[in-house]
């Protein structure tokens, strides 16, 4: 399959896979939903300071068996509403029906929100869990990706795993899971966060080598807390490099070191990304801006 060369409908804005299409690195942002007021006013004070970058797009994700189903919506409606920004809003099958993920669609079409990460979701409480499909559900990500294209005129993305998923049995079996989510009809992808380049390029050829060419975007985090990258890296199945986790415990007690060195990091495999032709950068903000703010500073410098 594929994705050719995107145009914009006359009068339509641009979906964030034509938005990826265009000539020169699109730069993007990702945001989970909070939990507490305290959580809410640091996530809206993070898409203030970076809705000044004017990003081409901005994520929400989807909390563990749809645990955030309501507060991601409600974040995705407000930023759609009252700021500048594009959201693209994710969406799992896990813990949903198919009348629940049809509902959930419905009100994203109802709010003006046309673009959609399509994903199968961990298990809740426990994502290296066994993963049980509703009964009434779908079992894969590429049903999901099949449904929302056929609810109507959206624009579906779907995750991509440099490190490999970990519940894939191996390389070879990724590829083959993304190419068939791309078949059945998505447009784009963003990859989970990894540190080491050579993994997305070999990704990227080994799905372009099996006939889809839809745009795939590397997903960046800028390290700022050493504790909590290990843990979301062992649960993500993401290979944390062994030198970059002496050089980070060696300063763990001094956060702003732990910080400098993680956008110092992130500025580099960003660069390397971008000069070995990926099509821009998706950055996990962790609903904190300055780190990313920084190393888009450097990018653009």
């Amino acid at each position: 399959m594929g994705l050719g060369t995107a145009s914009v409908i006359p009068g339509r804005a641009p979906d964030v896979a034509e938005l990826i299409s265009r000539p020169g690195p699109t730069f993007s942002f990702e945001f989970f939903p909070p939990k507490s007021d305290a959580g809410e006013a640091a996530l809206w004070q993070a898409i203030r300071e970076l809705e000044a970058l004017q990003p081409s797009f901005v994520s929400i994700t989807y909390g563990a068996g749809g645990s955030s189903r309501d507060r991601t919506i409600s974040v995705t409606e407000r930023i759609a509403q009252q700021t500048t920004l594009t959201p693209l809003a994710h969406l799992t099958a896990v813990n949903h029906s198919v009348e629940q993920l049809r509902n959930v669609i419905g009100h994203y079409a109802d709010i003006g929100v046309r673009d959609i990460l399509a994903l199968r979701g961990d298990p809740p409480g426990n994502p290296s869990g066994e993963w049980v499909a509703h009964p009434e559900g779908l079992r894969h990500a590429r049903d999901l990706v099949e449904l929302i294209d056929a609810s109507g005129s959206f624009c579906v993305g779907v995750a991509a795993f440099p490190d490999v998923h970990p519940r894939s049995v191996n390389f070879s079996s990724d590829v083959a899971h993304l190419v068939a989510k791309c078949r059945a009809g998505a447009r784009f992808a963003i990859t989970q966060f990894f540190f080491d380049w050579q993994r997305y390029t070999r990704l990227r050829d080994a799905v372009a080598a099996a006939g889809c060419d839809v745009p795939i975007v590397p997903g960046v985090m800028p390290v700022t807390n050493v504790v909590q990258i290990e843990r979301m890296a062992q649960l993500s199945g993401t290979s944390f490099p062994p030198e970059l986790a002496r050089r980070l415990h060696a300063v763990a007690d001094d956060p702003e070191t732990v910080a400098s060195i993680g956008v110092e990091v992130a500025t580099q495999l960003s660069q390397r990304l971008l000069a070995e032709g990926a099509p821009g950068i998706h950055f996990i903000t962790l609903n904190r801006s300055k780190a990313t703010r920084e190393v888009w500073a450097r990018l653009k410098g």
